[in-house]
């Protein structure tokens, strides 16, 4: 049997677990689904200070380590690895970028080109920025293999950090939406959906303009379609080096004249989320850069159109399945919400078939392709 551990700390906040926390949710729980992945392997999980409250860490097949140390640093850099090579582990998996020097077995280690970009030119405290350029490189030239979750990502990857491609395997993200489960009920009628973090490259301030934008200048467009109330709703944190997002949906609200954009930190339940899916006419996720992108994908998945940016990996994952904006600006973003909205024709045929569609990119898949690369 292969003892295989896996850092585990991205799970510990709730209300902080986006791309990478999820992706290491899932893959916990299609390991515990599977009996000849538990034949095969053994999974050491690695927590900071606690273990979270979800159903899957309740399962006795794991086993699961609390190192108990307040320091982000100190536990990642000294006491996992110590502590990792003391269980004497095959395979350590580290999801989020970076790879502490003192581990010295065998690891798989999740790399994007967004990442570098972040430490190179990003708006990243100067400490975030320091940790990415050393331990990101670290893992490009020590680990024994890269993880990366799109085609174009791998090639970017291996371009920026100099890595051979064949060390690099790519595992597409799966969508954790089950749209048959939800039952619609929203106290929102017409309106288009932003999810994810917020910061810059998302563009999600020029989103708000956009929004504005195209809301007073299509009204006409709107009216015919009896959408003249349409409304933005925003879920996400405010990212931004100074926070910018309160204010700024505060003074469009009083520029409309009325509560037209509607903002969330995070959504507890899953289901909540879901349901804002289901009623959206499109979704607005332009974004220069990503590894994935998991919103417009989950939005596909409920026959939701997407507004997305005009580039490599857009095209890689939806194709024809998506509203394409050819560039993060605010005219731009406007006219392709606009196209979006006023286009039924591309609109029910995203509808009719982009949920079949979306089938391919699956947590089963991603966690099969994981292990084959384990066990290789």
């Amino acid at each position: 049997m292969i003892k295989l551990g896996i850092e585990c700390e991205n799970l510990e906040d709730s209300k902080s677990r986006w791309g990478v926390g999820q992706m290491t949710l899932n893959l916990l729980r299609e390991y515990a689904k599977n009996q000849e992945w538990q034949k095969q392997f053994k999974l050491y999980l690695y927590f900071k200070k606690i273990i979270p409250d979800n159903e899957v860490f309740k399962n006795p097949i794991f086993i699961k380590r609390v190192l108990g140390f307040p320091s982000f640093n100190i536990f990642y850099h000294i006491l996992m690895p110590l502590r990792a090579m003391a269980d004497r582990l095959d395979w350590m998996f580290f999801p989020a970028y970076m790879l502490p020097p003192l581990y010295l077995g065998k690891s798989i280690v999740m790399l994007t080109d967004d990442v570098y970009y972040e430490y190179k030119y990003g708006n990243l405290p100067f400490h975030y920025k320091l940790a990415y350029r050393l331990f990101t490189n670290w893992a490009a030239i020590k680990a024994t293999k890269i993880l990366a979750i799109s085609e174009t990502s791998k090639r970017e990857t291996a371009r920026l950090y100099g890595i051979k491609p064949e060390k690099i395997f790519v595992a597409y993200l799966g969508v954790s939406s089950n749209p048959q489960s939800v039952i619609y009920n929203s106290k929102y009628d017409n309106y288009i959906l932003y999810v994810g973090q917020m910061f810059s490259r998302r563009h999600a301030k020029e989103t708000i303009l956009a929004f504005k934008k195209f809301t007073i200048e299509y009204s006409h467009i709107l009216k015919n379609i009896g959408m003249s109330e349409l409304k933005l709703i925003m879920v996400g944190k405010d990212k931004y080096s100074p926070s910018i997002i309160k204010k700024l949906i505060e003074d469009t609200n009083k520029e409309l004249g009325s509560e037209r954009i509607i903002r969330y930190d995070y959504l507890d339940k899953r289901e909540d989320l879901d349901n804002l899916y289901t009623g959206a006419k499109a979704l607005i996720y332009v974004s220069d850069r990503e590894a994935f992108g998991l919103p417009p994908m989950e939005a596909l998945s409920f026959g939701v159109p997407s507004v997305i940016a005009d580039n490599e990996l857009g095209h890689e994952l939806f194709g024809e399945y998506a509203f394409y904006a050819k560039s993060g600006s605010i005219n731009d973003i406007a006219d392709a919400m606009r196209e979006a909205i006023s286009n039924e024709k591309k609109a029910i045929s995203i509808k009719s078939s982009g949920s079949e569609f979306v089938k391919k990119y699956n947590w089963e898949n991603f966690t099969e392709i994981f292990f084959n690369n384990v066990k290789s």
